[in-house]
């Protein structure tokens, strides 16, 4: 028995070590930095008005809300998290629209998918089409993952607060709302 303790302990340290540095690792460095010729937008800095269009076709940019506390989340019809949140966050997004919270779903797929998904899964909240550009909103929102769900966190005053990457909950939304401002002042 004393012949095995050494080398088991040996084990359970480098476990527990790896174990604590990944768990650092995402919390401190939780996005990579962005592809070459990608500028992000830092957590506290105005988000940038680029050009989404809704399903119709007509133009939209975030500031569009400005005023509202906005949470944008990216999708996409391929994606079952994605699927999965989006029941949650229409019927959060519903409970809040009278305090100056707004949801918006961009996604990121082609606009012939979201549509087909969208007329067979509706949500109350808008909806803008990203498309499928690996340079899209997403990763100027801090996406160097490219992973979806991803969803971003604006302040009324156009600012970047809170970023996800993976699935919602509603305790993560309140906790957001709670710590951001709530209702409009």
């Amino acid at each position: 028995m004393k012949r095995f303790l050494p080398p088991l302990l040996i084990l359970l340290f480098a476990a527990a070590g790896g174990t604590a540095g990944f768990l650092l690792s995402s919390r401190y460095y939780d996005n990579p930095p962005p592809p070459p010729g990608i500028s992000q937008v830092a957590l506290g800095d105005k988000v940038p008005d680029g050009v989404l269009h809704d399903p119709q076709g007509r133009p939209h940019t975030f500031a569009r809300w400005h005023g509202d506390l906005l949470v944008v989340n990216y999708w996409a019809s391929w994606c079952p998290p994605c699927i999965e949140e989006m029941p949650m966050l229409d019927a959060w997004a519903k409970e809040h629209a009278q305090q100056g919270i707004t949801v918006v779903g961009v996604a990121e797929d082609d606009a012939e998918a979201a549509l087909a998904f969208l007329r067979d899964h509706p949500v109350g909240y808008p909806v803008l089409i990203g498309g499928r550009a690996l340079d899209g909103s997403s990763m100027q929102l801090g996406n160097s993952r490219n992973v979806l769900p991803y969803t971003v966190l604006i302040g009324r005053d156009g600012r970047l607060l809170e970023r996800k990457a993976g699935l919602l909950d509603r305790g993560l939304l309140d906790g957001w709302r709670d710590r951001h401002g709530g209702p409009a002042r």
